[in-house]
């Protein structure tokens, strides 16, 4: 009886600790793995484009742009990695490297913004036409992954949704940057309005940082 009982008392105890060892390890939904390729995928071609376009027209801003792009790309395979078993990162490592990363962005486009003030560049055709196209497909791809990490609570994915969002606001900025070059040359309009970009990103860090919701609103 008495061996019969601690083994029944074992099962039991057991089974929480199960439970809690399943719960632990985040489920990677079709969704939210079509999410992370698309953009990965994108911020590849997207990086690339930027960093040869900065390049040919000796664009400091579009440096910032495709630092940005990697950055973006790096956050997009953090989320993918919280949801490989064999892989350790579980979602608080998860979520606090995806604050890195924003932080990180930040310092980038500051010091991006401050070098590429008043600096001479010349028109790009293909930096203009990368930021127009991230600039249609960044706010798409911010909302959708805010709206799955709203449904499986992952601030990770949060995170990674606001450097959507804020690729989508540099490529903005970087495009009026670049028009307003070819019409005016006037090449510091798009160092002002990036360094108003930086304290979303260390507000949204912050958030991801201390695990304060989702962010998400």
């Amino acid at each position: 009886m008495g061996t019969s009982s601690n083994a029944e008392h074992k099962a039991v105890c057991c089974e929480p600790c199960e439970c809690s060892a399943s719960s632990s390890q985040p489920k990677l939904s079709r969704q939210i793995a079509w999410l992370q390729y698309v953009t990965i995928g994108w911020m590849l071609v997207e990086c690339a484009a930027s960093l040869i376009a900065a390049a040919q027209a000796h664009s400091v801003a579009l440096l910032a742009f495709g630092s940005d792009s990697l950055i973006e790309l790096l956050s997009a395979s953090v989320v993918l990695l919280q949801f490989l078993p064999r892989f350790p990162l579980n979602k608080s490592h998860a979520e606090r490297t995806a604050a890195m990363l924003l932080f990180l962005l930040a310092g980038v486009v500051v010091v991006i913004a401050l070098l590429a003030y008043r600096s001479p560049m010349e028109t790009s055709c293909l930096g203009i036409g990368i930021t127009a196209a991230a600039l249609v497909a960044m706010p798409v791809l911010a909302w959708l992954k805010r709206k799955q990490a709203i449904k499986v609570n992952d601030r990770a994915l949060a995170a990674d949704a606001v450097q959507s969002a804020t690729c989508a606001y540099l490529a903005a900025v970087t495009l009026a940057g670049l028009l307003i070059f070819a019409v005016w040359h006037i090449a510091w309009v798009d160092t002002v309005a990036a360094l108003a970009a930086v304290p979303v990103l260390i507000v949204e860090g912050r958030r991801a940082w201390r695990g304060e919701g989702c962010g998400c609103g």
